[in-house]
């Protein structure tokens, strides 16, 4: 890992100090521009709208520059952006990608402003985690999103399945009480690692850790090899393909034919279901994946974005005022309704009470999760040693082979 860059906090504070007056660079007399680049569907147009005018009103001097952007090809043009001369103030970025960038040393640390302004302590540890690197915070949670168990509220009525589950013995044991209806209790693709990976969390163990700069996995540790032999148990309770992913085929449409009572997804996946079957409209429900025991549901991955400010920023200290506001309370929960998503701490989880689905997720975030906060874990991505190692174990390998394997293959691609 490269050596950060970390200002002392004298120097800190004096540029805070002179930002008020305008003096650091890039932030002169008149009105100045501010330009955020936000991803696209992260927020609305609406609510875009409301920010501008209110900050705008809230700050004279300052304008707002929202710049749409698409994730695909995002990586190699934030990289390109932050590594300029001087290209947008504020960006959005997936939580995961904050190593990446901050790799690059081209980030400006903003440790102070999360613990004296953003209420750090309070955030979203799937949001915050990826965020810090060695100790320096870099990227300020915005919003998140996790999987839950969506569900068929008919088919758990069918059943007689009329308490939610809370435990894990209790969701295998309503799912077989489903599957004797004739219905699928749960459809549960072979190759689903996200949730594998909650499952290895749960039982607290990690899917790679880091060894004083030496990045190791972690598939094999006792603790991930339970998580294994539960998503093993649990996905044999359904149809779902052993070699395939839940993209393959779209477990969307396997949901939308009616007949299968549980999925595991992110809620915002209804929308696919009932564009292909409308007539679920009133029979679809959420709640979070459960856990070993009822006080606590399962950990989740925690996908969703945090905000960053380049270190060659032409409107750093203005930019940092955008992003404090874009993560505060007020906003938080105009995002949070407006969107549907979980807000940036555990504390503001009550502003989405009414929302059964993003209630559900805001009970799984409190124990999200990020991956490996290594700047090569998308390299593990691309080549994904887990799915196969999955597959392998379904078919009856030995799993704690299997897992050495898989391994082994992460050791060696996050030590490139």
């Amino acid at each position: 890992m490269k050596n950060r860059l970390l200002v002392p906090p004298l120097v800190v504070l004096t540029a805070l100090a002179l930002g008020g007056c305008g003096v650091l660079p890039g932030d002169g007399p008149g009105t100045r521009t501010i330009n955020v680049w936000v991803m696209k569907d992260s927020a609305s147009d609406d609510f875009l709208q409301r920010f501008t005018a209110a900050y705008e009103a809230g700050h004279p001097g300052i304008d707002l520059k929202f710049t749409i952007q698409e994730w695909t090809g995002i990586g190699a043009k934030v990289t390109e952006a932050i590594e300029g001369p001087g290209g947008p103030d504020v960006i959005e970025v997936g939580n995961t990608q904050v190593a990446r960038y901050a790799d690059t040393e081209k980030l400006y640390d903003l440790t102070l402003e999360s613990v004296r302004d953003l209420g750090a302590p309070e955030w979203l540890p799937g949001l915050a985690e990826p965020g810090s690197i060695d100790g320096a915070q870099y990227g300020i949670p915005w919003y998140a999103a996790n999987r839950v168990v969506v569900y068929n509220k008919e088919l758990f009525e069918r059943a007689g399945v009329k308490k939610l589950p809370a435990t894990r013995a209790q969701w295998t044991a309503a799912t077989e009480k489903i599957n004797r209806t004739g219905s699928q209790g749960i459809y549960l693709a072979g190759q689903d690692w996200y949730t594998l990976a909650g499952f290895i969390w749960d039982e607290g163990g990690e899917l790679a850790v880091d060894n004083g700069g030496t990045w190791s996995g972690t598939l094999d540790s006792p603790a991930a090899l339970r998580g294994m032999a539960f998503y093993k148990e649990l996905q044999s309770l359904g149809s779902g393909p052993e070699d395939a992913d839940e993209e393959t085929p779209p477990q969307s449409g396997v949901f939308a034919k009616g007949d299968v009572a549980q999925i595991i997804a992110t809620p915002g996946i209804t929308a696919a279901i009932l564009k292909q079957n409308p007539q679920l409209q009133d029979k679809i429900g959420y709640f979070p994946i459960p856990g070993r025991t009822a006080a606590k549901p399962c950990a989740v991955f925690t996908g969703g974005s945090d905000l960053i400010v380049p270190v060659n920023a032409p409107q750093r200290a203005a930019a940092i005022e955008v992003v404090k506001a874009l993560a505060d309370e007020q906003w938080q929960t105009d995002l949070a309704r407006t969107m549907n998503y979980v807000p940036n701490k555990t504390t503001l989880a009550s502003v989405v009470e009414g929302q059964e689905a993003t209630r559900a997720m805001a009970a799984g975030a409190a124990r999200g999760r990020a991956t490996p906060n290594s700047p090569h874990w998308a390299d593990v991505e691309a080549a994904n040693p887990i799915k196969p190692y999955m597959t392998a174990v379904l078919r009856g390998e030995d799993p704690a082979r299997a897992a050495r394997r898989a391994s082994e293959q992460i050791s060696d691609t996050l030590a490139e």
